[in-house]
């Protein structure tokens, strides 16, 4: 960067302009038991959380609210989460229902078709919950006639 002459109350004085460095990324240890990150470390690889995605097929029930909302509550209870709050849309017309369960462990999302028998479900825990315990609360919820299951790790060190 080529260097000013600025003229300030000392015009005998050269200011330097102030260049931002860049964030550096923070290194998170894989144990530290005086920081509480929720990172998780199993079999030597440490990760933020798994993020379980769960499709339903040829599901009951999608258009229904209340089951809907029971069903994430039974799933983070399953799951061993902390429940902070659910939020519910349905849309008119025998449309479908768009929500997330926010907790503390992070979120599921669901997005439903109902018209179609398709249920989206986004499990994303970190620390000690285990979101794979979702996948048979919703299929018991919803009796689905077929189940696709993907899982990823995010964050991995």
């Amino acid at each position: 960067m080529a260097r000013l002459n600025l003229v300030a109350a000392n015009p005998q004085k050269e200011i330097k302009p102030r260049v931002a460095k860049a964030p550096r990324p923070v290194v998170v240890p894989a144990s530290n038991d005086d920081f509480k990150d929720h990172f998780i470390n199993r079999n030597g690889v440490v990760y933020a959380g798994s993020h379980v995605i769960i499709d339903l097929w040829e599901a009951t029930g999608l258009d229904n609210r209340e089951l809907l909302e029971t069903a994430l509550i039974d799933a983070v209870q399953a799951a061993g989460a902390t429940l902070l709050h659910i939020h519910l849309h349905k849309f008119e017309d025998g449309g479908g229902i768009s929500g997330v369960a926010v907790l503390a462990e992070s979120h599921i999302s669901v997005h439903t078709w109902p018209e179609k028998g398709f249920a989206a479900f986004d499990v994303f825990m970190c620390g000690d919950a285990q979101p794979m315990k979702a996948l048979d609360v919703f299929k018991k919820a919803f009796n689905p006639g077929r189940v696709v299951v993907g899982e990823h790790k995010r964050g991995v060190l």
